[in-house]
């Protein structure tokens, strides 16, 4: 204590430290402002207005500028600001998307899609034009889709869309992308005046997922390039062309899933006067004694033109016919209609046709004045000429899973699905749409009961089920972030990888580190204090890695001529986790094989015990096969479900176990990432 002075004069000290005080309050205050606080929550509390949140008008001068750039950041659906008001919002793949509703809905969103109906915006979607010759349209496709799909081939009538997946150029079946659907313009039944064959010029539509929109147009690009040139090798003196366009934002799509959703959309919208298509009028009738939208042939299409939905506000639900079975009816069942060009046949692919329609031609308080002017009030108002009529797309879609090939390999015999629709429609109507479709009753969707729709159908839901593609490792990154608050000590529990899955770990393809023990180098257990990986790391990881793990995906893949070498080393493929008793396996939960000898153990356990569980035990990480990607309790199943990817080499050793054991389905144990107890479950390939 030598040296230092009795007392201190504050003021010249500070004045001496004045510089140093005012960098660490502007760093201070420049660090809160940018990471924390939007520019209308810097404002003192008596200026603060709720509007301001979203209208940059409402925000002083001196702060606008940055205001406006966080509107702009982020691009906003046609009904943000409904959903703002009723859901959970969150920053998404370029979107300001709704996550979850604020009210308690995790329960009866998945009863409305079992037994009513629900809606989601999906019209952040992405569309992808592209338009040319027909053989040439096909050819460019099958350089970058699966060939081996189903309803390639049907689907170019345009009665049908075809699910399928995109891969990079000329890499089939390595390098995938993602789950496209593509849409054929059907050809129009007026015969053309020219003597003159040529060559039919088509439109197809491609929508794909906004987390890979750059990495299809890319594939899409390349595949059309190459396809034009050995186009001209092959005729230097003939000329085609091929356009592709980015109808983002021209396109609006609702997801109406449920076995009500027909009768929720027949209450809602009414075809326009004029339509002398007699199947589209039979199909219109049906929809009101429709059951459930899984009786309409898959990917079926149909086109018309509806009136203004205000016009008719408030809708009411068609009702659907329930006959009495003690008394004679005359009532007709449904009528089953085949998806044909003509029924498909729709107005929303004229360019032309959509921009005219960018804005409603007459506002709502317009409309309610109309409305205010009949002496009976609730009645549907008359369509005038001048009333806009909106060309509209209906598609069935089915959340299914393939069935198993045989009884034999599986162990149940019953496949879950959830049916419904998907509603195109011009940019510019989403509010007028949602107004009417709401009031039925529907209930909307966020992310999470999207995400559940697709797991209780048993079908892997894109990015988080597809393990090895870009999409995946950011999805992966980012929830690792949120979850870096809570975590326990992994290493203690035997977790090697909590945070993303180690799929070169589990292929083989890369060794485990040397400190994969729970101690360090003193003997010292860590704190468990590190970081999350880093998402740009991982991507630089996985593409200096060779061999490189890829997914498999398709019911008809084995069909393809792969490499063996290729296929038994990195290839990984999906399947699904059936709990024999209790437990439901969360995310990122690790798959165990189980000898000959134990898997006995358990199934004489099962037959006299009725249920077991195996043992609190340290499972040796070389013994992870494969890993959980979504699982949690399955409210449809009544039990523990789970969807993953193992390597084909250890599915393949497994079903040599199963045989031995004589079982249909293969012996596996799952323990979550957090826990130490594992739980026995049948394993079985999602695409059978």
């Amino acid at each position: 204590m030598q040296g230092l002075p009795a007392s201190i004069d504050v003021e010249r000290f500070t004045e001496a430290r004045s510089f140093e005080i005012d960098a660490m309050q502007k760093a201070i205050k420049a660090a809160g402002d940018s990471s924390t606080h939007r520019a209308w929550q810097t404002l003192p509390r008596h200026l603060r207005r709720r509007a301001a949140s979203h209208d940059v008008r409402r925000v002083p001068v001196r702060l606008r500028e940055k205001a406006r750039a966080e509107v702009s950041d982020k691009t906003w659906l046609e009904t943000h600001i409904w959903h703002a008001k009723r859901a959970k919002m969150e920053n998404m793949w370029g979107y300001r998307l709704a996550v979850t509703p604020t009210e308690k809905a995790f329960r009866p969103s998945h009863r409305a899609s079992v037994h009513g109906s629900i809606l989601h915006d999906a019209s952040y979607y992405a569309t992808i034009e592209l338009k040319g010759p027909q053989a040439l349209l096909q050819a460019a496709l099958e350089k970058c889709c699966d060939p081996l799909a189903s309803g390639m081939k049907r689907c170019m009538t345009g009665g049908r869309a075809c699910e399928t997946h995109i891969y990079k150029h000329g890499s089939y079946p390595f390098d995938l992308i993602g789950p496209i659907a593509i849409i054929w313009q059907p050809l129009s039944p007026e015969p053309k005046s020219s003597s003159a064959p040529t060559a039919p010029i088509r439109i197809i539509w491609v929508r794909a997922h906004p987390a890979v929109f750059e990495d299809v147009f890319e594939a899409l690009r390349l595949s059309v390039s190459h396809t034009l040139q050995e186009s001209k090798e092959k005729d230097p003196e003939a000329h085609a062309e091929i356009e592709i366009a980015d109808l983002r934002g021209s396109i609006n799509a609702f997801e109406i899933m449920g076995p009500k959703s027909s009768q929720v959309i027949k209450g809602a919208l009414s075809p326009a006067g004029g339509e002398d298509r007699v199947d589209f009028k039979k199909f219109w009738e049906s929809l009101n004694d429709l059951q459930t939208p899984s009786t309409i042939p898959r990917g079926m299409v149909i086109g018309f033109k509806v009136l203004d939905p205000r016009l008719k506000f408030p809708p009411k639900n068609a009702k659907p016919h329930y006959p009495d079975l003690t008394q004679p009816s005359n009532h007709s069942p449904p009528a089953f209609i085949f998806p044909t060009a003509l029924i498909a046949q729709s107005e929303i692919w004229d360019e032309g046709k959509r921009g005219g329609l960018k804005k409603p031609k007459y506002k709502k308080k317009e409309i309610d004045e109309r409305r205010s002017k009949n002496l009976i009030p609730g009645t549907p108002l008359n369509p005038l000429r001048q009333d806009d009529r909106i060309p509209v797309l209906l598609i069935q879609r089915s959340l299914e899973s393939c069935p198993p090939s045989s009884a034999s390999t599986s162990t149940s015999t019953n496949t879950h699905g959830i049916h419904g629709w998907t509603l195109l429609f011009p940019a510019g109507w989403s509010m007028p749409f949602l107004s009417s479709l709401i009031y039925t009753g529907t209930r909307f969707a966020g992310q999470r009961e999207r995400a559940k729709q697709f797991f209780e159908a048993g079908v892997p839901g894109f990015p988080m089920d597809y393990p090895t593609i870009p999409a995946y490792h950011v999805a992966t990154s980012e929830r690792a972030e949120k979850e870096a608050g809570k975590k326990p000590n992994y290493e203690k529990l035997g977790t090697r990888s909590p945070w993303c899955a180690d799929w070169d770990v589990v292929l083989g393809l890369q060794t485990l580190p040397a400190s994969s023990s729970g101690e360090g180098e003193e003997g010292l257990v860590t704190t468990q204090r590190e970081d999350p990986p880093r998402s740009d790391s991982m991507e630089v990881d996985i593409l200096s890695s060779a061999p490189r793990p890829w997914l498999l995906r398709g019911a008809k893949l084995w069909m393809a001529s792969l490499r063996a070498d290729d296929m038994m080393k990195s290839g990984l493929v999906m399947v699904r986790a059936k709990m024999v008793t209790r437990g439901a396996p969360t995310d990122l939960a690790n798959i165990y094989r189980m000898n000959d000898i134990e898997a006995r153990k358990w199934l004489r356990a099962f037959s006299t015990q009725g249920h077991a569980k195996l043992a609190d035990a340290d499972e040796p990480n070389e013994q992870v096969v494969c890993y959980v990607t979504s699982g949690d309790a399955s409210l449809l199943r009544g039990e523990g479900f789970a969807i993953g990817a193992i390597s084909v080499m250890e599915y393949l050793a497994l079903r040599k176990q199963a045989q031995r054991l004589t079982r249909p389905s293969v012996l596996v144990k799952i323990r979550d990432r957090d826990a130490t107890t594992c739980r026995v479950a049948y394993l079985e390939l999602l695409d059978a």
